[in-house]
């Protein structure tokens, strides 16, 4: 392992220093491990290694080629292990969430194109004051996508993003069983969006980390729901499996 280890960092200095770039063709096989010094074992088993995290993409028949290195293409790598996570580490999840997506709605007050805020308006105007649980949540990641966008910052937007899964469904058992819950969601989505179109940074920074924090602290307070309980809607929402939300560590604020 120690050798393919190797072989990875070798071929990540080559990329950093800018021997391969975005798009660009490895050398033959044998070329490229003779370069190196290394066997070919071990660099085909560092290409694999980066073929799995999107580092490298291998053409059966074309070579081996250096990805396009975006970042919501690197991400998913981090989007599939978060979710492989059970509901004992969401508070987590959105302690990150509450530390990202503040930064995030600040820098969208001052770099959201104004067409964008007018989309975000147009689609809580339309979702109307009485939404059901499932068009609320569908809005929430729509909104929160949005507004990560909005901050001019790919690689910010696609760690935000790769969040939302893991914590899913604890905000469909929030709607479900808070009694305020929705209409707090669109009173602070509302605030959030004055904030960005006002063009306030510091505002929508405050707004968005009330938001974060009101769905953490839900989830402190939260007893064990048995499965067996979960309303029909939930099932619904979620695919038809429920589990229920289990206590995590608390949250300092």
């Amino acid at each position: 392992m120690r050798v393919t280890d190797e072989a990875i960092d070798r071929i990540k200095q080559m990329i950093v220093a800018g021997e391969l770039r975005p798009g660009d063709r490895l050398p033959r096989e044998a070329d490229l491990a003779a370069r190196l010094g290394l066997s070919r074992n071990s660099l085909r088993e560092a290409v694999k290694a980066l073929a799995l995290i999107r580092v490298l993409e291998v053409r059966q028949g074309d070579g081996t080629f250096v990805t396009s290195l975006d970042p919501s293409l690197l991400m998913e790598t981090m989007g599939f292990v978060l979710d492989l996570h059970q509901d004992a580490s969401v508070l987590e999840f959105f302690e990150v969430r509450r530390i990202l997506e503040p930064a995030a709605a600040a820098r969208a007050a001052l770099r959201m194109a104004d067409d964008d805020i007018a989309a975000l308006r147009k689609m809580l105007d339309e979702l109307g004051p009485e939404p059901s649980v499932e068009d609320l949540l569908a809005s929430d990641v729509e909104f929160h996508r949005v507004v990560a966008l909005g901050s001019g910052n790919r690689a910010l937007a696609s760690i935000i993003d790769s969040l939302r899964q893991p914590t899913y469904r604890a905000r469909i058992w929030r709607g479900l069983t808070q009694n305020d819950a929705v209409a707090r969601t669109l009173a602070e989505h509302r605030a959030i969006l004055d904030a960005i179109e006002g063009r306030e940074p510091e505002v929508a920074r405050s707004w968005a980390t009330v938001h974060i924090a009101g769905v953490e602290r839900w989830i402190q307070e939260a007893v064990n729901l048995d499965e067996d309980e979960a309303p029909p809607e939930l099932r619904s929402a979620s695919g038809g499996t429920v589990r229920p939300i289990r206590r995590a560590t608390p949250v300092e604020y």
